[in-house]
């Protein structure tokens, strides 16, 4: 299993961050009414934002007093208060096996998404959490906030170990964003699991997590229209299982049909339990596939 870090310029050209940088700067014009980073929330919070006014009982204290309104209509009003709390970014990066055999652009791209994902919420003063997904979920950083802080971000996902199987139902159960309150959830992973019905039963505990919450499905050309035909020897990379075959076209095309299934049964359950779901190509070009995601509708976005 290949396990070298990539190179910073794998994830992302100059270019582009700067395009990343103007977009975060849209963003955060188009939430200038927002304090950055944080949602309404009847829990307690970190800031105070004013609501609206309210006529003055005496039994309230005195101090609540808006004088300069008193001043004006000679009238007794106090000022109400909305506490907001910090919006948390929670980013699951698949790093089994199948994520960078035999089709290392996988890898490249989920941590594409990744990188600029959690730069977008540093840039809006979110706190941001990188995870890795396999056997478990294991947070490989602890939230980190402000933009300053992408290089730990990038240095951390390019040398992520990738290796191992994926087990969805333990991973999903396992991951607790409770601990560090409601958030905004990306999970980027191919969602193969053990066998075909793996992921759609782990969507079911992703469905209690408490938060906004995308599936970004990786996928390579070669995973859903292999090119093979006749004698071949298969390894599962998760594993190291080895099996051979005899491949016909019609043992192809029922692979195809059942590929398809298997995608399109995900993206259902997902859409039954209220998760956003986007399948992206390995060799798409990423940052129109970004910007598609973004345009779905996130808190992270903004409703851009």
């Amino acid at each position: 299993m290949s396990n070298e870090p990539l190179a910073r310029d794998d994830l992302f050209d100059a270019a582009f961050l700067d395009r990343l940088r103007s977009l975060a700067v849209r963003l955060r014009k188009r939430r200038s009414l927002m304090r950055r980073g944080s949602q309404s929330s009847p829990a307690t919070g970190f800031t105070r934002e004013f609501k609206d006014y309210r006529q003055y009982t005496p039994r309230e204290d005195y101090r609540a007093i808006d004088w300069r309104l008193y001043a004006r209509l000679d009238k007794l009003f106090v000022r109400l208060y909305e506490e907001t709390q910090e919006l948390n970014l929670h980013i699951l990066v698949d790093t089994s096996g199948s994520m960078a055999e035999p089709h290392g652009e996988k890898r490249r791209q989920a941590l594409r998404f990744a990188v600029a994902l959690a730069y977008l919420g540093l840039a809006g003063q979110q706190r941001v959490s990188l995870y890795s997904l396999n056997d478990t979920v294991r947070q490989e950083l602890p939230p980190l906030r402000g933009q300053g802080n992408i290089e730990k971000i990038i240095q951390t996902a390019t040398r992520l170990k990738y290796g191992g199987f994926t087990d969805l139902e333990r991973g999903f159960t396992d991951f607790h964003p409770t601990r560090q309150r409601y958030g905004v959830i990306f999970v980027i992973s191919d969602f193969f699991g053990r066998d075909v019905n793996t992921a759609a039963e782990a969507v079911k505990r992703a469905a209690a997590w408490p938060g906004e919450c995308h599936f970004v499905q990786i996928l390579h050309p070669e995973e859903r229209q292999p090119t093979l035909e006749g004698e071949v020897e298969l390894a599962e990379v998760e594993t190291g299982e080895k099996r051979r075959f005899w491949l016909t076209r019609r043992d192809v095309q029922r692979y195809v049909d059942s590929f398809d299934a298997f995608c399109e049964n995900l993206s259902r359950e997902c859409a039954a339990h209220r998760i956003d779901f986007m399948q992206c190509g390995a060799e798409e070009p990423f940052e129109e596939r970004f910007l598609d995601l973004l345009n779905r509708g996130t808190a992270l976005a903004g409703g851009v």
